[in-house]
């Protein structure tokens, strides 16, 4: 992994270029730089960390009260141009980590994205890596995952709703469509009681 202070001073040289390249003369507004310096460090930090959204990373910007929004927007066309910050890419690596790692639904992710301030067409351009069979293999692993910890078949109808409630919840926290849940749940609560019954 890249130390911290190398991609720093390469997204400082970036910014560097960028703004060199903005007026074609190569004279940089050394007012303007100076009220732009501390809320570009802030920034730069801030991406350090992780990846983020203009609209994200505007609000964290926005807390220091002292900037001045118009300010905070200059900056934020400025790592836009550097290309350090790009909503398109940021949805679509936020939905690959997110599909996967943490076993979020389409809907889910959706809805993640759009509270980070990501516009409608990159949202949709990005959960097309999410297929159907994608979701409901993901779906599947979460239910089998749950399911693995039933030790007892129970004895009664009660007793297996039970079971049901608990892996369907799961699936429902993480925004499945409830009919694909509750097939899945099933399916893997049959194969655990059968693991169960025979010994497995």
């Amino acid at each position: 992994m890249e130390p911290h202070a190398n991609k720093i001073e390469r997204a400082r040289a970036a910014l560097a270029e960028a703004l060199e390249n903005a007026d074609g003369t190569g004279l940089i507004d050394s007012a303007a730089e100076e009220s732009k310096a501390p809320i570009r460090s802030r920034a730069l930090r801030l991406l350090d960390q992780r990846a983020r959204s203009r609209e994200e990373l505007r609000g964290r910007l926005a807390e220091n009260e002292e900037w001045e929004p118009r300010v905070i927007e200059s900056v934020l066309d400025d790592l836009e141009g550097a290309k350090l910050l790009n909503d398109g890419a940021f949805a679509q690596e936020w939905v690959r980590q997110r599909a996967v790692r943490r076993g979020k639904s389409r809907r889910v992710l959706d809805r993640e994205l759009q509270q980070k301030g990501v516009a409608s067409h990159l949202r949709v351009e990005a959960l097309e890596q999410v297929s159907e069979d994608d979701e409901q293999e993901v779906a599947r692993s979460l239910a089998e995952k749950k399911a693995s910890s039933i030790r007892d078949v129970p004895s009664d109808r009660a007793g297996k709703d039970k079971d049901l409630r608990r892996v369907v919840g799961v699936l429902a926290r993480r925004g499945f469509a409830q009919g694909m849940s509750m097939d899945i749940a099933r399916s893997a609560l049959d194969e655990r009681y059968r693991a169960i019954s025979v010994g497995e």
